[in-house]
């Protein structure tokens, strides 16, 4: 049905697209050919307007906006809707791997999570916004990026080491922030279709994206939506199955098993734009998702690996996620106060409902032991910030930021439902937590080309309730913390071809309620009175274009980590404790060049070290990161409307772990080649074809987790 359903939906596309392309190509005039046929190879692909009132802007120069030079500001690197479909990413973690600074990995284990790692910050210190609303999974912050789609968004801001207290509270290693579409004409819109193949040529997954929109003299309109479909992707054909126990391997290869998925999004903007200054917004947006969990393919499996198991070995959880959704419901504002002072708003109301199942054996057909049960969270969060910002004098601009947020966490357990004897449904469980934050930041433009940033920040948390089921409601001691953030930064443009930048930034995050109060199922014990971890990050760099032709850039950084939370073996249970300190280091560079009309070729490196110590674990190795890692590509215009997109990715070997981290592995680098074709029929239509990891390499981003093997794909996108 899924294959049937893509062919007919290339079909209509390709038909329409012909039909319209004639009398498009007829109509448009030799003026307007001769632009697109000189446009710069960026804009050869569809410009996406951009929801501007729900960006992050970290630093405005003198002239008011975000230096463009390199592409970066105060560490700021942005993936354009571009980027994103012209090397085939449709889901957040993919779209951000080719990012200098940002690394992609895998949890493994039972929660097939994938990761994003800024400069070694993971997913608990760096907060994801979409349109500068923040994303928080108030139990336990666990987001999972390989649920989030992108081909409908406009652009992704990712902040590294500096992000502006302004913000809001949790910026300890960055922030990473989705923006939506703005309509820019009377009538407008776009659809997307497209397939992934594997090796096989057996279809891989069906994706869909698209956007419709008016904007009028006092208001404007619109709505947009993705949706991604897949049974499964298909491991590369060298893969060798691995034998476990005497039951053989849990997995054979081709279609990996367990690994399907279905995500949807659909996001609803209203916004009334009474005068040039003046914007009043109201979004509401709806996320689903389900998904299912490999099991690593060196360990026992039920119902796959017979006893007696192998010394040393215990079975696999058999976990699935039927429900992973999310809803967002937002009100943003910005109005102007005479010439030389704004207001802005933003109000928002979000939920987060999730299923997690766990079943007997892998047959996923009962829940009769008491290791089976159905984990509900029906949880919602409702907030409010706050930002004003005014010319007090000449050369100076001061700006004050209020935010607040409170976080409800409902869950219960249905155990061993299937169980006549076992069987036990919880009665619901609340946990609540408000956090505070207030925040200063001045700018002062201390010449003409030095400006001079600087920013405080006081949050505080607190927990109004804490209620677990031990035979029956007991309430935790409640917990609360305060944080004085601080950060500095100073921007030297030296020309207009050329901006340095140094800055130091402060920042801490707290605990989630499950670093708080989570048992994990027994194995563990509750800690009310963690204190918030805390990451000073310094950072110096340059950007500029040192011909017409090339653009370069690069920056050094340093990051030093105090009360990092670890685990703490506390006889048979674990504890979480403020124990851990460490350090990471490293650079980022990166540079594009116009070797010819027709010819573009850029790069990327980053190099990153990490140390983290921990008393009770002197083995305590950083995961998900490698040390090295570079990305190499090319866009050829042999022809008018044709653009060939070669790229590489290289990365070194990383540090993997199981799911109780007690044991640490090392998964070899890898490189990977891919390729993008884009044929531009006409202004209105164009099409890709692809294909990803060409060499069909063999490679892990966790131990016991292979990635895809070799994606064919195929895309088209209409628009009017």
């Amino acid at each position: 049905m899924r294959r049937l359903l893509s062919t007919i939906s290339l079909a209509l596309l390709c038909g329409t697209a012909l039909a319209s392309g004639a009398h498009a190509q007829d109509s448009v005039e030799n003026e307007e050919k001769l632009k697109e046929q000189q446009a710069p190879k960026a804009e050869r692909f569809a410009h996406s307007p951009v929801f501007q009132l729900g960006e992050i802007v970290v630093y405005g120069g003198s002239n008011g906006s975000s230096s463009d030079i390199g592409g970066q500001s105060v560490s700021q690197s942005t993936v354009t809707a571009a980027d994103i479909h012209k090397t085939n990413r449709n889901t957040l973690d993919d779209a951000l791997a080719t990012t200098p600074g940002v690394e992609v990995s895998n949890t493994g284990g039972s929660r097939n999570e994938r990761m994003i790692y800024v400069r070694g910050f993971d997913r608990w210190q760096v907060p994801l916004y979409i349109d500068g609303v923040r994303v928080y999974l108030p139990a336990d912050n666990r987001l999972d990026y390989g649920r989030f789609l992108t081909p409908d968004l406009s652009e992704i801001q990712v902040q590294k080491g500096y992000a502006s207290v302004l913000s809001g509270p949790g910026g300890m290693g960055g922030a990473i922030n989705l923006v939506t579409r703005k309509p820019t004409k009377a009538l407008e819109g776009e659809l997307r279709t497209g397939v992934d193949l594997g090796n096989t040529g057996n279809l891989a997954a069906f994706t869909t994206a698209g956007w419709i929109g008016t904007k009028q003299e006092n208001y404007y309109l619109q709505m947009s939506g993705s949706y991604r479909d897949s049974d499964g992707w298909f491991l590369p054909r060298g893969f060798d199955p691995v034998p476990v126990g005497a039951g053989g391997p849990v997995e054979g290869g081709g279609r990996r098993d367990f690994t399907q998925m279905k995500d949807w999004r659909l996001n609803f903007k209203a916004g009334y734009t009474p005068n040039d200054t003046d914007e009043y917004v109201v979004s509401y947006t709806k996320q689903q998702g389900s998904k299912g969990a490999p099991y690593s393919i060196y360990e026992p499996v039920r119902g796959i690996t017979p006893t007696p198991l192998p010394t040393g070995m215990s079975y696999q959880r058999d976990w699935t996620w039927p429900v992973w959704d999310i809803g967002s419901l937002s009100f943003n504002s910005t109005t102007a106060l005479g010439e030389a002072s704004y207001v802005k708003s933003k109000v928002y109301y979000n939920t987060f409902d999730n299923v997690l199942s766990a079943y007997d054996n892998s047959f996923f057909e009962q829940q009769t032991q008491a290791r089976s049960f159905d984990s509900y969270y029906k949880d919602h969060s409702a907030g409010f910030s706050l930002e004003g910002g005014t010319d007090l004098i000449e050369k100076n601009t001061l700006k004050t930021a209020l935010h607040f947020r409170r976080d409800v966490h409902n869950e219960r357990n249905d155990n061993a439902p299937d169980s006549a004897d076992l069987h036990l449904l919880e009665p619901w469980q609340k946990t609540v937590q408000d956090t505070w934050s207030v925040a200063v930041e001045d700018t002062f433009h201390a010449t003409d080309r030095l400006d001079l940033v600087g920013g405080v920040s006081y949050d505080r948390m607190s927990i109004g309730e804490a209620q677990e089921y031990k035979g029956g409601l007991v309430e935790y001691p409640h917990s609360g913390g305060d944080a004085f953030n601080w950060q500095m930064a100073a921007i030297y443009r030296q020309s207009d071809a050329s901006e340095f930048h140094a800055s130091v930034s402060s920042r801490t995050r707290f605990p989630t309620l499950f670093e708080l109060y989570s048992t994990r199922f027994g194995s563990a014990i509750a800690n009310p009175d963690l204190k918030p971890e805390r990451a000073t990050n310094y950072e110096v760099g340059w950007a500029g274009r040192p011909a017409e032709t090339l653009k370069a850039g690069g920056s050094l950084f340093y990051s030093d980590l105090t009360d990092m939370i670890q685990s703490v073996s506390l006889g048979d249970v674990v504890q979480n404790q403020n124990v851990g300190d460490g350090h990471s280091y490293g650079a980022e560079i990166y540079g594009e060049w116009e070797a010819l009309p027709v010819l573009t070729i850029g790069a990327s490196y980053t190099y990153l070290k990490r140390h983290l110590d921990d008393p009770s674990r002197l083995n305590l190795k950083p995961v998900g990161t490698p040390e090295h890692s570079a990305y190499l590509y090319a866009e050829w215009i042999p022809y008018e409307n044709l653009t060939i997109s070669p790229n590489v990715a290289l990365y070194s070997s990383r540090w993997s772990t199981d799911r109780l981290e007690n044991n640490f592995f090392k998964v070899k680098g890898f490189a990977l080649a891919n390729v993008n074709v884009n044929y531009k029929l006409n202004p209105n239509f164009e099409f890709d074809f692809g294909v990803r990891n060409i060499f069909d390499t063999e490679y892990q981003l966790a131990y016991g987790f292979p990635e895809p093997g070799r994606t064919f794909y195929l895309n088209s996108a209409i628009r009017f």
